[in-house]
């Protein structure tokens, strides 16, 4: 359930800044249209009403185009975004753009919160990588495991924890094949499925096997010091995680402002997100408010963090 803080938020409409992402240019690859530009300026300026009609008219004059697709996401209004991307696989003559269309259906059906249909999509674009082992093998497989692992994340955040584990475990699966030369070492997906394991462990309410994975995670990153100075931002927001969803509220609160004062993590919309509710649940309402706003306003990425947090602060009811 929604606090009333949360629906004070979408009933204020804060929508404050809107930063263009690579996959928001569009399928065409090039500069922003007209139309996509103000879009963006009204959703800066909480102009939803404008901003999405700024995006219809561009996907009237455009009806391929993914940067309206990944817009009309961000506003919810998610069939017709699919339908643009459905429209782009089906025109699609190379078989790596139909993956790249598929992936935008998945992460579309991800603003609706739902994780059945994000694994279908997924599944298809793992589909697409397994084509092509044989050309580009150490590619391939890390991002088989990627999509495993993206359909994985889709599933945690919106409490289908078994689908999530299933997946979070085909990542590891899938990622580990990767031949020699491995670009991605076997160190990696070790650590990230330590880490989804303690999330779930503590999201199940088992607080011996999540802190036993807590340690596992730090145990890996120790041992791998190369493939830890890209992962470590990671780990407080682990801890910090754990600790919310096992009710360890103080200690939520310092991993978590920890982990957000850490560079490459100050703009995620989900770390906002978890130490806003970590607020609420405190009984301090002013903090959660502002945090919960942020993480709305820094949630425009078409991925499975900005999916979330769209759907849960927009959407009644939906936690």
């Amino acid at each position: 359930m929604r606090s009333s803080i949360t629906a004070a938020l979408v009933v204020s409409g804060c929508l404050l800044a809107l930063s263009a992402s690579p996959a928001a240019q569009g399928a065409r690859g090039g500069n922003p249209s007209e139309n996509i530009r103000a879009a963006r300026a009204a959703l800066r300026e909480g102009r939803t009403a404008d901003a999405l009609a700024a995006v219809r008219r561009e996907a009237q004059a455009n009806p391929a185009s993914a940067a309206a697709a990944n817009l009309l996401d961000t506003l919810g209004a998610t069939a017709d975004a699919r339908a643009i991307f459905q429209r782009i696989a089906d025109a699609a003559t190379d078989p790596a753009a139909k993956a790249a269309a598929l992936r935008g259906i998945a992460m579309s059906y991800a603003f609706d919160g739902d994780c059945a249909n994000t694994v279908k999509y997924e599944d298809m674009v793992i589909a697409y990588w397994v084509t092509r082992e044989q050309a580009e093998p150490q590619n391939a497989f890390y991002q088989e495991g990627e999509m495993a692992n993206e359909g994985a994340r889709v599933c945690i955040d919106f409490g289908k924890l078994d689908i999530a584990e299933k997946y979070y475990r085909l990542g590891r699966e899938l990622g580990l094949k990767e031949p020699a030369p491995k670009t991605h070492p076997a160190s990696l997906w070790e650590y990230r499925t330590a880490h989804a394991l303690a999330r779930l462990a503590a999201r199940r309410g088992n607080a011996a096997e999540a802190r036993r994975q807590v340690a596992e995670a730090r145990r890996i990153l120790d041992a791998d010091p190369t493939m830890a100075a890209a992962q470590e931002r990671f780990f407080p927001y682990l801890t910090g995680y754990v600790a919310l969803y096992l009710n360890d509220l103080k200690t939520a609160e310092t991993d978590l402002t920890k982990a957000l004062a850490t560079p490459g993590n100050t703009n995620d919309p989900f770390m906002h997100w978890l130490l806003g509710t970590t607020y609420e649940k405190l009984g301090q309402p002013d903090k959660a408010k502002e945090l919960l706003a942020k993480a709305y306003s820094l949630a425009t990425a078409h991925n499975p963090p900005a999916a979330f947090v769209r759907a849960t602060l927009r959407t009644p009811n939906s936690r």
